[in-house]
């Protein structure tokens, strides 16, 4: 949690927390703002201290929302900081990160660098900076075990129930989305028709999650997974745009929209056959369901969840399939990990690696459960997924339900 941050650096040896960056869509940035249309902003928080945020001047008001101190980069003129480069034969961005750190009263010591920002020109001016203040050490963290990540891995009650409203907002475009296929026409070729008699595309049904997100007030800026027969058997394909929509193959429908701004994400996956699922299908569906519901029923506050993948992994090698458990990178059969960490990150800790210490399911954390199978080989693959909050009390909650059935009836 954040009340967490000071201890985390001074654990880690960290004097001050610089990020750079917008404040929207930067998830570090995000997480001690709250977002806002704040441009190419500047934080820094020296540890035990609150941070200042410093900003444009066109954008005040936005930043005074954040509640954090701000100052305007106006209190640096630019005329001044561009004559002393010069003479300094430095960098004006380095000379005002300078000055904006000795107004925070950091002047020596290690300061973690995060944020999302153009590297080279990020880079040009963190190397000048170094020069200038050579009692400063700028460093760089694990973009998996960072000072962020680890505060971010629990999450307070106000959280939960922001990503829990993502996952209702979630479910219901996911509602429209199974209503909407249902109700189409199909031709002799068993592909869905639209009312102008052209076939239905993953295109077209893409457009029609993106309008129903935005009319909730969420947006899907890492895209949707929508993919249909062999492209459903590869994990990560988000689909091909001009392929049509067919009765009978497997649809991996994996949507992850997050509040207006880029705030809290939610994660989500059902697995759909239009009109009926051949007998292929609907057995490795019924195989992914199992092993789904025997790793649910394993959840245990502070299990490590690198065992839930062991767990996984062992489920479907007695099923037949290759894993990673004894199959370096496997192509096809169970192929990635059980689940991940869901917070302002699309993935972030705790994380579902076996060899990787820590990582439990302790209270706080929000996590996805998602086995699955693939076979881009035979045209087909199947997730189940949904996001878990291992609550207070040791009890886990779904955070939002929906149907897990396979088939999709259709009324066109």
């Amino acid at each position: 949690m954040k009340t967490d941050l000071n201890k985390i650096m001074q654990d880690r040896n960290i004097d001050a927390l610089l990020v750079l960056g917008d404040a929207e869509h930067n998830a570090p940035m995000y997480y001690l703002t709250g977002g806002g249309h704040v441009n190419a902003a500047t934080l820094i928080k020296p540890r035990g201290e609150e941070a200042t945020l410093f900003h444009n001047d066109m954008e005040r008001e936005e930043a005074a929302k954040s509640k954090l101190k701000t100052i305007p980069y106006s209190k640096y003129p630019l005329k001044t900081l561009m004559k002393e480069a010069k003479e300094k034969k430095s960098n004006f961005g380095a000379l005002r990160l300078q000055k904006m750190l000795e107004d925070c009263g950091v002047t020596s010591g290690k300061i973690g660098v995060y944020g999302h920002t153009d590297l080279s020109n990020s880079f040009s001016m963190l190397t000048a900076a170094q020069k200038l203040m050579p009692e400063i050490e700028f460093i760089g963290e694990s973009g998996t075990d960072s000072v962020f990540l680890q505060a971010m891995e629990t999450k307070t009650e106000d959280e939960i129930a922001r990503i829990r409203e993502m996952g209702r907002i979630t479910t219901e475009v996911v509602g429209k989305v199974k209503a909407f296929l249902a109700e189409h026409a199909v031709d002799e070729n068993e592909v869905l028709l639209q009312t102008d008699g052209k076939p239905l595309t993953i295109a077209d049904v893409k457009a029609k999650i993106n309008l129903w997100l935005a009319e909730r007030g969420a947006e899907n800026p890492e895209a949707t997974i929508f993919a249909i027969g062999r492209d459903a058997g590869i994990p990560h394909s988000v689909g091909t745009e001009s392929d049509l929509i067919r009765l009978g193959k497997t649809i991996v429908f994996d949507i992850f929209p997050c509040e207006a701004g880029g705030g809290y994400f939610y994660d989500f996956t059902r697995t759909w056959c239009l009109g009926y699922a051949p007998e292929a299908e609907q057995k490795l569906y019924d195989e992914v369901r199992e092993v789904y519901e025997k790793v649910e029923a394993k959840l245990e506050s502070g299990i490590p969840f690198g065992e839930l993948q062991r767990i996984t992994c062992e489920l479907f090698e007695a099923q037949g399939h290759a894993t990673p458990l004894h199959t370096d990178a496997p192509q096809e059969g169970y192929v990635h990990s059980v689940g991940h960490g869901l917070g302002v990150n699309i993935h972030e800790k705790p994380w579902a690696r076996m060899k990787t210490k820590g990582n439990t399911l302790q209270s706080g954390v929000v996590f996805t459960l998602e086995p699955g199978l693939y076979y881009p080989s035979k045209g087909m693959g199947v997730r189940i997924e949904n996001t878990y909050w291992a609550r207070p009390d040791g009890s886990f909650e779904m955070l939002a339900e929906f149907d897990f059935g396979l088939v999709v009836k259709m009324r066109g």
